[in-house]
């Protein structure tokens, strides 16, 4: 199969007025699939040197390419390796004046995070919504948090947490894990079993209930959550939302279920 799809890229390459800038990510992603990387540069060098300008590398084209880099890594130093080529890539994406989207950004910042570039994160954070038109998402949050705690920088990963939370944003349990493991290294051991408790223990048992269909007795936890001061109002409004796009809730039905309660 490889072999015949090599053949019929060959071909298309050969004729330099033909393709699309469509055809040829499907090919990067052929070989990018195939864990075939050369062959997969090799057509985006293609695709840059083409005199058509309709054949020219998209964001799609650099995201395809970023996400096979970070799919590659094994280790400290393979991270190294490939974040200097993401580098070079994204300097292309923003010299061919390319917007990088969401996903370019959250490439970028789990390789920087992947590589124990920090400071590179904290400075592409920064440039969101300033520099580029994106803004920080749950996931660019999530590997920035992890990043942070990496790096024994816990107070910087506490008040994002925070800051995240007044946002609107819902960590997820990566997040969580990795601030209670920082909390504890740094013998904040009872801040570390109140995150532990808060944020993935109760969130995990409504988790459950709704993985078992059973609404009301989610809801039940919850509202008991609430009356005993166990969480706080911002904390019940995130677990609310949890279980209103877990069940599919209007905020009638919402409203309606409480009520019965």
């Amino acid at each position: 199969m490889y072999k015949e799809m090599d053949d019929v890229v060959n071909q298309v390459l050969a004729i330099r007025h033909l393709g699309s800038e469509a055809l040829y990510n499907m090919m990067i992603y052929y070989f990018t699939e195939a864990r075939k990387l050369t062959r997969a540069v090799y057509i985006f060098k293609h695709m840059k040197s083409s005199k058509n300008l309709e054949c020219r590398p998209s964001i799609k084209t650099y995201n395809l390419l970023f996400t096979v880099f970070l799919s590659r890594r094994t280790d400290t130093h393979v991270n190294h390796m490939y974040m200097e080529t993401m580098r070079c890539l994204f300097r292309q994406l923003v010299d061919a004046g390319l917007e990088p989207d969401i996903y370019t950004l959250s490439s970028m910042i789990k390789g920087y995070v992947l590589s124990n570039h920090v400071n590179d994160v904290l400075r592409l954070f920064h440039q969101m919504g300033v520099v580029y038109t994106c803004l920080p998402n749950a996931v660019s949050y999530d590997h920035i948090i992890h990043g942070l705690c990496a790096q024994g920088r816990t107070n910087n990963a506490r008040e994002l947490v925070k800051k995240i939370k007044e946002e609107g944003f819902v960590p997820n349990n990566m997040t969580y894990k990795s601030l209670v493991n920082s909390l504890s290294i740094i013998g904040e051991i009872e801040e570390a079993v109140d995150k532990l408790i808060d944020f993935i223990t109760y969130r995990t048992l409504l988790d459950e209930l709704c993985r078992r269909g059973d609404a009301q007795k989610a809801m039940k936890l919850l509202l008991e959550l609430r009356k005993e001061e166990i969480v706080d109002e911002l904390s019940y409004n995130q677990l609310l939302s949890v279980l209103q796009d877990d069940f599919c809730w209007s905020a009638f039905e919402n409203n309606a279920m409480i009520a019965r309660l």
